[in-house]
């Protein structure tokens, strides 16, 4: 999405603090999440970033999407406290969650919405496969490959179910089978060769 001129320079200030952070503490897919709300909130009309600090608007938009992933969990891979995210950007935990909590308010950020979770989250999210079709709201991963086709196409899911499901398929027969062919080849090959180690 194209950022709005007046705005550039807000960005340009907002950005490498989100980037740093997370090239340091997080990875790639909440840099890419963090910097698509970040042009989100450029975006919008008046831009609530023109009031504020920009360290606290750079740790309210890490925050916010760290919570719709759970990143206050300690069960989860990538996870930090409340207070460890808030001091990356010099400001205590209370500002960051009650800029967060503006910015969740403003883009309804949460589980639910499948905008603004990692691809993990996606994936293990019932919501995300929760499809209207004819009227009825149904799972898109019980649906014909040719549906899930044009939700795929109109970007309503991350991926096609049924294509990935026939892959994992063909992989776990692959793997299954590879061990046979290769103690068949062992058996031919001694069968042909039953000598060899016997020269002398």
């Amino acid at each position: 999405m194209k950022i709005p001129k007046e705005m550039q320079d807000k960005y340009d200030e907002i950005s490498p603090m989100i980037i740093d952070f997370c090239d340091k503490k997080l990875n790639n897919d909440y840099k890419d999440i963090c910097l698509r709300l970040l042009v989100k909130l450029c975006r919008k009309k008046p831009s609530p970033l023109l009031g504020g600090r920009s360290h606290t608007w750079a740790a309210g938009i890490v925050y916010a999407i760290g919570q719709a992933n759970f990143i206050f969990d300690k069960t989860q891979t990538i996870n930090m406290t409340a207070g460890e995210l808030a001091s990356g950007f010099g400001i205590s935990s209370n500002t960051a969650g009650s800029k967060a909590a503006e910015i969740r308010k403003m883009f309804k950020i949460d589980y639910f919405n499948s905008e603004w979770l990692l691809p993990e989250m996606k994936e293990n999210n019932p919501m995300t496969w929760m499809v209207m079709v004819n009227g009825i709201i149904v799972d898109i991963r019980h649906m014909s490959l040719e549906i899930q086709q044009e939700a795929y196409d109109m970007g309503i899911i991350p991926y096609i179910p049924g294509e990935r499901a026939l892959t994992e398929e063909k992989e776990s027969k692959s793997n299954q089978e590879q061990p046979q062919q290769e103690q068949k080849k062992r058996h031919k090959q001694e069968q042909l060769d039953p000598g060899q180690g016997e020269l002398f």
